[in-house]
């Protein structure tokens, strides 16, 4: 069976920087501890042959994919995805986290969290996203045995592959932490999370 390591960027932002909710309409590079994290990731995976490699339009995505695989001769082009992009906030990109609860409200942050349900004013389409995992999901169980797949995205994308796979970890937390990665087995006509939300 094929193997989907799906792995989230490194940070954007370092220890007493203000953070804010960075979407796709925003191209932060990697700070210095998300070039770190990517390193790690890439020690991590250094044993792992990828048979092919996909990230977000992003530069954190790509970076930290470029990291990953710059540790081996044998790796795989970057291709580029455009479904895998981060979500678009909205209102609420670039703000503070006390300003997106105070405009929104824990309940709909909650709900977000819990469920993948959009808060008022984020520009976000989970059909099409879950579509996007869907399609790829297919072109990774078709591949030969033994195939492993290298996808980097951010954490608004990610967290709606879990509602598309067959079979997952009871109790599941949908988000996908900086630097950390979840392995999907595929199969045609099944899917499995192993593992999700590891970290080297």
């Amino acid at each position: 069976m094929a193997r989907l390591f799906v792995v989230r960027h490194g940070n954007t932002f370092d220890a007493g920087e203000v953070v804010t909710r960075v979407g796709g309409r925003t191209d932060l590079p990697l700070s210095s501890s998300g070039a770190a994290q990517a390193a790690k990731l890439a020690a991590h995976f250094a044993g792992t042959r990828f048979t092919a490699a996909l990230a977000s339009p992003l530069e954190r995505t790509r970076a930290t994919a470029r990291a990953i695989l710059g540790t081996r001769t044998d790796a795989p082009a970057l291709l580029i995805r455009s479904f895998l992009r981060e979500i678009d906030y909205g209102a609420d990109e670039n703000q503070p986290e006390a300003a997106v609860i105070a405009r929104l409200g824990d309940a709909a942050l909650k709900a977000w969290d819990d469920n993948g349900t959009v808060p008022p004013g984020w520009d976000v389409d989970p059909a099409a996203i879950r579509a996007g995992w869907t399609r790829l999901l297919a072109e990774i169980a078709a591949l030969p045995e033994a195939a492993n797949v290298l996808v980097v995205t951010s954490n608004g994308t990610a967290r709606f592959l879990p509602g598309v796979v067959d079979a997952a970890p009871a109790g599941l937390d949908r988000k996908l932490k900086t630097g950390a990665w979840g392995e999907i087995d595929a199969v045609p006509g099944r899917s499995e999370i192993l593992a999700w939300n590891l970290r080297p």
